[in-house]
């Protein structure tokens, strides 16, 4: 039997490109409904749409907000990662994001994509 497929999508975007948020939640809800492993890892500016309360304030065109899509994906089986160490660096606690992250460090990263059959940026 084969092994699961994994793909992880490393978010930098944060809520200052708000048009940069939505991508890797939805491809990997799609990869999820698809069978696939799918990881989204927040780094650096990224780490602020998951920030409690920030999801909620973006929304583009007939999107649903994007704390929606944070929830479809968080339901539909997709790992959520925050960097700890890009939480340090933008002077945010651990307890700020919502609840279906889970705060990582760098080194989980290097497994992540050491681990994944695709790596994708955003």
């Amino acid at each position: 039997m084969s092994e699961k497929k994994r793909i992880l999508y490393v978010q930098t975007s944060g809520v200052d490109t708000p048009e940069r948020t939505y991508a890797p939640l939805v491809l990997a809800t799609t990869a999820a409904a698809m069978g696939v492993e799918a990881t989204v890892f927040f780094l650096g500016k990224g780490v602020t749409i998951v920030k409690t309360g920030e999801a909620d304030r973006i929304r583009l065109g007939s999107f649903p907000s994007l704390a929606d899509v944070l929830r479809r994906a968080a339901d539909a089986g997709v790992k959520l990662a925050v960097c700890d160490q890009s939480t340090q660096m933008l002077g945010l606690s651990r307890g700020d994001y919502v609840g279906s992250c889970d705060v990582v460090g760098a080194a989980t990263l290097n497994d992540l994509a050491l681990d994944a059959d695709a790596v994708l940026s955003f």
